[in-house]
């Protein structure tokens, strides 16, 4: 490969770097080109980017960035994939996925996600645990919309309870 492709590929490297939030580190020593388009069809289906690329040259990269990769440098051993997303914990719950963790591979070696390092297959967990933007809202507003719903409940039930009262007595022969 030539100096001139090394460079672009480094450049678009740092940008996908700096345009998508999270990434992950996966190990793809052992895949099959069956396996490898099963699993980028998959990553496509989730709006996942994957990218199978140099280690060295991913490391370049990481050296170029605003944000201090060096924790990662360690995992930059063997075949490597960058799985770039916008939501943290997507790509987290596609290496759980069944069929995928019944294949062994690909395999977590780090990630990058919410600002911090995860490395380690372990750490699988705990990023699919990590909640997206979209679920930390939903939980704030139905926290929020719980009380309201309590009292609207509460009074809505007291009006039938003194409707039927007073039309018991309304019915009552005096």
């Amino acid at each position: 490969m030539k100096k001139e492709q090394k460079d672009t590929i480094i450049v678009e490297l740092g940008k996908k770097l700096t345009e998508y939030p999270h990434f992950y580190l996966v190990d793809v020593t052992g895949m099959d080109a069956e396996a490898t388009s099963s699993f980028r069809r998959k990553c496509f289906k989730s709006e996942i980017k994957m990218v199978v690329v140099k280690n060295k040259l991913l490391h370049q990269a990481f050296e170029k960035a605003e944000v201090d990769f060096s924790e990662l440098y360690g995992t930059l051993k063997g075949s490597t994939a960058v799985l770039f997303t916008q939501t943290a914990n997507i790509p987290a719950k596609l290496l759980k996925d069944k069929e995928i963790k019944a294949a062994g591979v690909p395999s977590l070696k780090a990630a990058y996600a919410e600002e911090g390092f995860y490395v380690g297959a372990d750490k699988l967990e705990e990023l699919s645990a990590i909640k997206s933007k979209g679920e930390v809202i939903a939980d704030i507003v139905a926290l929020l919309q719980s009380p309201a719903k309590n009292v609207v409940s509460a009074l809505q039930s007291g009006a039938n309870t003194i409707h039927g009262v007073l039309k018991t007595l309304g019915e009552r022969a005096e």
